[in-house]
């Protein structure tokens, strides 16, 4: 089972909270360490004034590293689908990227220029949503690949 289906208990980070703040684990231990999880995790890691200052950046430090195991399980994923036989696999990402962008870029238009056309502001949000994580995923995630690769 790879660091990104575990749960937070059971992963390196579980670990030093079990010896650090168990009373955190406790909380959170049962819960899938995706970045929303470890980011509350870090604030309740920094806000309690009995963790030393030392031990903190330990935290953060194997917060970060467990941050770089989930992206490259990512890349793998991609590598993966970029070398498979299956050509839907390797255009989809770029697809769903370009639709997303054409039918933002065809929605401001349409909603700028027509009274009758109106977008609701719970599709707004919902695409800038969508446009966040496929391009941030997208442009970001291929920026850190690169960089570790040079590495």
């Amino acid at each position: 089972m790879n660091e990104g289906n575990k749960k937070l208990k059971d992963t390196k980070v579980g670990e030093w909270l079990s010896d650090k703040a168990p009373k955190i684990l406790d909380v959170a231990g049962d819960l899938l360490p995706d970045a929303g999880v470890l980011g509350i995790v870090k604030r309740l890691v920094d806000s309690d004034p009995e963790i030393p200052a030392q031990d903190k950046l330990e935290f953060e430090r194997i917060r970060l590293q467990n941050e770089v195991n989930i992206q490259e399980q990512v890349t793998r994923r991609w590598e993966a689908d970029m070398n498979s036989d299956v050509k839907i696999a390797k255009f989809i990402r770029p697809s769903i990227m370009i639709y997303l962008i054409v039918f933002f870029s065809v929605v401001t238009i349409w909603d700028s220029v027509s009274e009758l056309f109106v977008v609701r502001d719970g599709y707004v949000d919902l695409l800038q949503y969508l446009l966040l994580t496929v391009l941030g995923a997208y442009f970001t995630g291929r920026t850190i690949e690169k960089s570790l690769t040079k590495k």
